[in-house]
């Protein structure tokens, strides 16, 4: 079932970036933010945003109130399904193609279907997902369908190798593809430090390098690992790795990565600090060396990103929690401009208006 849903107030904030100051985020305040929520009638967040065949298709997660009161690891982000939208331009309506993928259909899931991302092959389209197995072990899935709007049919096992959260799938220009996926805390990254699951959390001390994000090479088909997982190193500018007590740089979740200029940009949320940042390598591997912040904090704890061009200018899709207030399981996915600099640095953005 496809519905139009018609964007607020978009357009004329496309263009009013802000500068680069560090800020906390004010008070809820429906005209001091920067953009509108895109959708208005349920609750979305970590928008995965990719253009297939010239038009914009948005794959978030499915916020909803279950009714768990308890944090646990993120229990509170109880999400059941996926919804997926879709539109011919930033800031033009958007069309709601309804649910994609939904929990009971996924064999080897339990609970909890964090943030996706999606590609397409060949005129097949794949959907990457995180979920707790029977075991309550994040692992990542895919799903598969004949269209960009599914509905998509989970295989019937996660990716062999594949733990954590949050996939971003990369297509590079001599057709490799490559999942990079990781977060800490809630997204169990530091149970894994030797390999195996491990439920006791294992964090670096403070002195030491902070924990890495994992890419592997998808497999031909691109339902498998062609690799083991190998660990992207992000460095600082003189080739030092970030520590782990450096959280205002330091990698948490929510990987992301686009090319601009030949450069590879890896961009990720900083988690407890509340910022989207970015560092830029030479190869989809990385290292990547870190050059600054690409979103300043929200409203709400988490927040997550993704970075798409469309008809020569590029957006940053994003959420915050302007819909239910400030609760930050119930978030809305947004939309706004993103500049790079002459020199490929990229203009931070301030979610708010001063």
């Amino acid at each position: 079932m496809k519905k139009m849903i018609i964007t607020l107030g978009i357009g004329a904030s496309l263009l009013a970036l802000a500068g680069c100051q560090d800020k906390s985020a004010p008070e809820t305040n429906t005209s001091s933010f920067l953009t509108q929520p895109l959708i208005t009638d349920i609750y979305t967040a970590d928008p995965s945003a990719h253009v297939f065949n010239g038009r914009i298709y948005i794959y978030p997660s499915h916020d909803i109130d279950s009714g768990i009161t308890t944090d646990g690891e993120g229990d509170k982000f109880d999400m059941k399904d996926y919804r997926i939208f879709s539109m011919d331009e930033v800031g033009g309506a958007i069309t709601d193609h309804g649910e994609g993928l939904k929990l009971e259909n996924i064999p080897w899931a339990s609970r909890q279907l964090w943030a996706p991302d999606a590609t397409e092959k060949n005129g097949k389209y794949y959907l990457y997902f995180p979920a707790k197995n029977k075991s309550d072990i994040f692992q990542i899935g895919v799903a598969i369908s004949d269209s960009p709007t599914g509905p998509f049919t989970a295989e019937p096992e996660p990716i062999n190798g594949s733990f954590s959260i949050d996939p971003a799938v990369f297509n590079d220009d001599d057709g490799a593809y490559y999942l990079y996926f990781g977060g800490i805390w809630g997204g169990q990254l530091q149970r894994w430090t030797t390999g195996t699951y491990n439920p006791d959390d294992n964090y670096p001390a403070a002195n030491e390098p902070a924990l890495s994000p994992k890419i592997a090479r998808l497999s031909d088909d691109l339902v498998q690992f062609s690799e083991a997982p190998k660990d992207v190193q992000i460095l600082d500018e003189q080739g030092n790795p970030l520590l782990s007590s450096d959280t205002e740089r330091r990698f948490f979740e929510g990987a992301w990565v686009h090319k601009y200029n030949g450069k590879y940009y890896f961009s990720y949320s900083t988690g407890d600090t509340h910022k989207i940042v970015y560092a830029v390598g030479e190869s989809p591997y990385g290292p990547f060396t870190y050059k600054g912040v690409v979103l300043m904090p929200v409203l709400g704890w988490t927040n997550h990103h993704s970075i798409v061009e469309h008809n020569g200018k590029w957006y940053l899709f994003y959420h915050d929690s302007q819909l239910s207030g400030g609760k930050t399981y119930l978030r809305n996915i947004k939309v706004t401009e993103l500049v790079h600099n002459a020199d490929g640095s990229i203009q931070t953005v301030d979610a708010y208006f001063e």
